[in-house]
């Protein structure tokens, strides 16, 4: 049984780009499919903003890589996507989990933030998708797994460019493995729902909402960062193989209520 298991949901030989790697969901995600055996390029916005996670991957022995990237430019994510083929060869699995939010009334909500959010989100998404897709088509596998959210279900309050952003990795999720099913690419994503990470400090703070919050949740509490660690591994592994264009959602059972 245990040979089993590790030959579907091991990594070993694997090379895994995880972008919002610095903290967090990405930083959790990074680890967990470091110590299931795959090689592990963390990306962040900056070099220096993944130093922590550099720091614990190497203590557990994984093998890695640190980058950095903005998202919202496309040259800096070709210098990504040519970096790990230079340094390892490949590319098997990418994690799509950079992201940003801004927060306003949508009456209010400026030109500015609204195009940012949906360069990084929704763009850039699109864009790690399609530059790595060119070297799993031409090595005929690969798992794509990009970071939706609650929101690509439901409008949310305060968040039109997110919400609009996460419905669109959504679609962008369907598309593809649509288009790349039949050269066994794998294309999912992970709709968390509230998790303890930075975006949501603030509204963890907002006693009122914070309550009303997890009262809605069935399991009645919000997740933590490793919660997300089984559902990446899964899809990253050969055990989700005929797993294709699904958005698995990961929220103590918030949408189910």
């Amino acid at each position: 049984m245990q040979e089993y298991l590790l030959k579907q949901f091991g990594l070993d030989n694997k090379v895994a780009i995880v972008t919002g790697a610095s903290r967090g969901l990405g930083q959790a995600m990074a680890i967990a499919l470091g110590e299931a055996g795959a090689k592990v390029v963390a990306v962040g916005s900056r070099i220096e903003s993944v130093e922590k996670t550099m720091e614990i991957l190497k203590g557990k022995n994984i093998d890695c890589l640190a980058l950095g990237c903005d998202q919202a430019k496309g040259e800096e994510i070709n210098a990504v996507i040519d970096a790990t083929i230079k340094t390892y060869g490949q590319i098997d699995i990418l994690v799509n989990n950079a992201g940003t939010i801004k927060r306003a009334p949508a009456h209010e909500f400026s030109d500015e933030d609204w195009n940012e959010v949906i360069n990084v989100n929704l763009n850039g998404v699109f864009k790690f998708c399609r530059e790595a897709g060119k070297h799993m088509l031409k090595q005929g596998s690969g798992k794509i797994i990009n970071v939706a959210s609650l929101l690509s279900f439901s409008g949310g309050i305060t968040v039109p460019a997110y919400a609009a952003s996460k419905g669109g990795v959504a679609q962008i999720t369907k598309a593809l493995a649509n288009e790349w099913a039949s050269s066994n690419i794998q294309v999912n994503a992970i709709a968390p729902g509230y998790f303890e990470t930075d975006n949501t400090a603030n509204l963890r703070k907002d006693t009122e909402r914070f309550d009303s919050i997890t009262a809605r949740i069935p399991s009645g509490v919000w997740g933590k960062p490793e919660d997300l660690a089984g559902a990446a591994v899964y899809l990253s592994s050969q055990a989700s193989n005929y797993v294709n264009g699904h958005v698995m959602l990961v929220d103590g059972g918030w949408m189910a209520r």
